[in-house]
């Protein structure tokens, strides 16, 4: 039986991030277990010098946007419609947070069936600093306006069940990420080494996790934390550092395409997240047997963490609590290595040979 052809389409893939990460995978996968045929297409070359591999087979395509909302929006409809006229794609799966994603299927004319993949929680659209009333009331609208072209796609896959709950919408349904990697060797998790990955965006949390450590370096002054991460313009977690005077004791790093190296050194994996859409990074640490503590944020720490079994879940923005938390993994090494065992075995449910066959069934469903 033939397999079915797929468009990928997102804005690009030579970023760092865990939806280049995501999509890497699946499409490599799909390629090379599953004898897949697939296109990938961004806007503005941005498949060039991408930071993770692709294989040889996936074909790139690329439409140029830019000039003003009008033209940039004739641009975009135009070319990808061209695309898809081109490829003849069996299916096309949009990779794309923001709001031309979500309203696919009102602006792309085609027949062809249309999936909409979101890797952010809804709740992204609150974690900036402002919080006037005439920015909830747009953050409202927005959400609406998504909420109604997302109801036209054939299928519209989310990470976690509480994503399900977010949107609340009949053509649903749950296919988590799949692990990059589940190394045979796990941490020792005796170094005194805390890591946290990820961007340095508000919604990924850093501001609050060096105010958290700020805290544990007074207990605990001879242990460091490392994070990984493209650094934002204005360098806010590195001024926020300095001004605390924890430079010995937080190192910034860029991003490393080979994170396993980094987890084994480290002991306890930190996440500050305000939101998630599943927690990559997580699932990741966790195959390298690490425990970790992260906030209850939206919403994927608490599909993922077992509570006090393969680490603890914190009340969102209760600082004490995940200093509480760091803290009792700090002062019991014995803690440390019961949950990371128990991590390392339950994120198996994650490994691509499982999450792919999802997506494999997923797909010919919608094909027959």
């Amino acid at each position: 039986m033939k397999k079915p052809k797929i468009l990928y389409i997102t804005n690009g893939i030579n970023g760092s991030g865990g939806l280049e990460r995501v999509i890497s995978i699946k499409a490599n996968y799909l390629v090379e277990k599953l004898n897949y045929e697939i296109h990938i297409l961004v806007l503005n070359n941005s498949y060039q010098n991408s930071f993770y591999n692709f294989n040889n087979n996936i074909k790139f395509h690329s439409i140029q946007v830019s000039g003003n909302p009008l033209q940039y929006y004739k641009k975009y409809k135009t070319g990808i419609e061209a695309t898809v006229k081109k490829i003849k794609p069996d299916i096309i799966s949009v990779c794309d947070d923001g709001m031309k994603g979500a309203l696919f299927p009102l602006v792309i004319k085609t027949s062809v069936p249309t999936i909409y993949e979101r890797h952010a929680s809804i709740e992204i659209f609150n974690n900036k600093t402002s919080n006037s009333f005439f920015k909830q009331f747009l953050v409202k609208i927005k959400k609406q306006l998504m909420k109604f072209g997302l109801k036209k796609f054939s299928v519209f896959v989310v990470l976690t069940q509480s994503n399900l709950k977010e949107w609340q919408l009949n053509n649903m349904t749950v296919i988590p990420n799949p692990l990059p990697f589940y190394p045979d060797d796990s941490a020792s998790l005796e170094n005194k080494v805390v890591v946290s990955v990820g961007s340095h965006g508000h919604a990924k949390g850093f501001d609050r996790l060096i105010e958290i450590w700020k805290e544990i370096h007074k207990k605990y002054p001879d242990w460091k934390l490392n994070i990984f991460g493209k650094k934002n313009k204005e360098n806010t977690i590195q001024k926020l550092i300095d001004k605390h005077n924890l430079n010995n004791t937080i190192s910034l790093h860029d991003p490393v395409k080979d994170l396993v190296p980094e987890y084994q050194k480290a002991s306890i994996y930190a996440l500050p997240s305000r939101s998630e859409g599943f927690g990559m990074v997580l699932i990741e640490a966790m195959a390298c047997g690490l425990p970790c503590v992260s906030f209850d944020c939206p919403s994927g720490p608490r599909d993922i963490i077992q509570h006090n079994k393969t680490g603890f879940l914190v009340k969102n923005d209760n600082m004490e609590e995940f200093v509480s938390a760091l803290s009792a993994l700090i002062n019991d090494v014995e803690k440390r290595k019961l949950m990371g065992k128990a991590a390392k075995e339950q994120v198996k449910k994650y490994l691509p040979e499982n999450i792919m066959k999802q997506w494999d069934n997923l797909f010919n469903e919608i094909i027959n």
